[in-house]
């Protein structure tokens, strides 16, 4: 699948993700208010059946004020007086319920401060009655009542009452229709979001499955492309294995044929180093001649170099430098073929792994190197090293290599100290040979690594194979090898290598 179509892809369903949640928030939050709404209209409703109750709750203790009076009137019966009381010393409480109820409306407010007024006044026409009725006025008590009745105070009163329940009913059709509406809105918002959702749904099931279809598509792509890679790298493994072999082959007959001429040309210059004894001798007797002076004896001391003029004297000494120039490319040419030939060797050995003590293997390469060590006046210390699974051959080249340059290339004058320490992460082990030595030039650290090339000053002796075989080794163990250093101030070696190596089928093909 292109880069920009899963890019889009991605884009995409992140945004159905986030509209996804956005509409589930704006639900949430509409399903609240509206809830909250609702709630508020239906105790908007309630409350307006309160009012009415609580305004019939005091009509009902007017109207049995009233009747106990008239019973009290006309019997003189004291349980009408009590009757009468108790309905008294309740009217004023619940008219001042009914008052706190409708507080909040300005109407009914108004409504009950007239209410209050009559209610005030048919109390006190309540208390003239019962005061004539104790003192035995009966007819007096008789006329007051007409008198209230002609007064309408008690007509006022329900008049009053039927216009709060008028304006309750109005507020309880509205705040009724309220009510309905919040709920209609409320279910209107719940199902159009449980639509959204629906859909939301569908099409994230139908994304998904898009993308598991293109990801199953992808995936058997890559099977393919990786089965198809399997039998490449084989293929080139197998042509590299045998490139591989054919160039050890070819630097084996090279090396070994590069000796033949060698030999004989060190058997030639040994012949020549022969002859120029007798050549200049017979320089020098030629030149005797010349000035008339008797020759050298036959059988003089060969040793001893014949007296010759300045020129030839300078010829002598030009010959014995080429000489001697000759033999030291020849024993360095001869170096360079045994290393090459080593190197063949060592590729065509084949590994075997092995559980091995690193620190009784390090302990081993540092006792051969003790006498080494006491003449650079260096001390080698040894940190805890984790046990691991390798070759051991290979292992003792490679520590080897790097801890005699540790110590051929510390400061002079300068004690040496080295340290040698590891440690485990990730199922590989790393190891660190830290020396305190002269230190090496960043710009040359890759090229420490290569084949015949060697880095700082040549005042040492050495090929330049040494970490390039090193090197060789480590990656043939499935490990890496790397250094971090600058001139003056030491080196360190890390050494990366498998805790558990096995070989395996590239490992046989490498």
């Amino acid at each position: 699948m292109p880069l920009d179509a899963t890019r889009r892809r991605a884009l995409g369903q992140i945004l159905l993700l986030t509209a996804g949640f956005l509409v589930l928030v704006a639900i949430s939050t509409a399903s609240v208010i509206l809830v909250n709404k609702s709630r508020e209209d239906n105790a908007w409703v309630v409350h307006t059946v309160e009012v009415e109750n609580q305004t019939n709750a005091l009509l009902l203790e007017i109207r049995r004020a009233e009747g106990a009076a008239r019973g009290y009137l006309l019997t003189s019966g004291l349980e009408f007086l009590a009757d009468h009381k108790e309905a008294v010393a309740a009217i004023i409480p619940e008219l001042d319920k009914l008052a706190y109820l409708v507080s909040a409306d300005p109407v009914q407010t108004q409504y009950v401060a007239k209410l209050r007024t009559a209610v005030e006044l048919r109390l006190s026409q309540f208390a003239r009655e019962i005061a004539l009725i104790e003192r035995g006025n009966r007819a007096g008590a008789t006329a007051l009542v007409r008198e209230a009745a002609a007064g309408r105070t008690t007509t006022a009163i329900r008049d009053i009452a039927d216009e709060m329940h008028r304006e309750e009913d109005r507020l309880f059709a509205l705040r009724t229709a309220n009510a309905d509406r919040s709920q209609r809105l409320a279910s209107v918002v719940t199902l159009a979001g449980s639509g959204l959702v629906v859909a939301l749904a569908g099409v994230s099931v139908f994304l998904v499955r898009r993308s598991t279809r293109a990801r199953d598509e992808a995936e058997a792509k890559l099977r393919d492309t990786n089965l198809n890679l399997e039998t490449t790298v084989d293929a080139r493994t197998a042509d590299l294995r045998e490139a591989n072999d054919e160039i050890q082959r070819f630097a084996y007959i090279v090396s070994h044929d590069l000796r033949s001429p060698l030999v004989n040309i060190m058997g030639f210059t040994s012949e020549l180093e022969d002859l120029r004894g007798h050549i200049f001798k017979r320089i020098a007797n030629l030149s005797r001649a010349a000035v008339q002076a008797p020759p050298l004896p036959e059988r003089a001391n060969e040793t001893t170099a014949p007296e010759l003029e300045a020129t030839d004297q300078e010829l002598s000494e030009d010959f014995s430098e080429a000489l001697g120039f000759i033999k030291s490319s020849i024993g360095k040419m001869d170096r360079l073929i045994s290393a090459i030939l080593d190197l063949t060797r060592e590729g065509r050995r084949e590994f075997e792994p092995v559980k091995i003590d690193m620190r009784e293997l390090i302990d081993t390469i540092v006792a051969t190197m003790a006498h080494q060590a006491a003449e650079a006046n260096a001390n080698i210390r040894i940190a805890p090293l984790p046990h691991i699974t390798s070759d051991r051959l290979a292992l003792e080249q490679i520590f080897s290599n790097v801890i005699d340059n540790a110590l051929k290339y510390l400061k002079p004058g300068v004690a040496g100290d080295i340290l040698i320490r590891g440690r485990t992460k990730l199922g590989f082990a790393i190891f660190d040979v830290t020396d305190n030595g002269r230190g090496i030039d960043p710009k040359d650290h890759r090229r420490i690594f290569d084949l015949f090339r060697r880095a700082g000053a040549q005042d040492k002796p050495g090929q330049g194979i040494g970490l390039a075989h090193v090197r060789a080794l480590v990656r043939r163990l499935g490990g890496t090898m790397s250094v971090a250093s600058e001139l003056n101030n030491g080196s360190t070696f890390t050494i990366t290598l498998p805790i558990n190596w096995t070989i395996s089928r590239r490992d046989e093909r490498a």
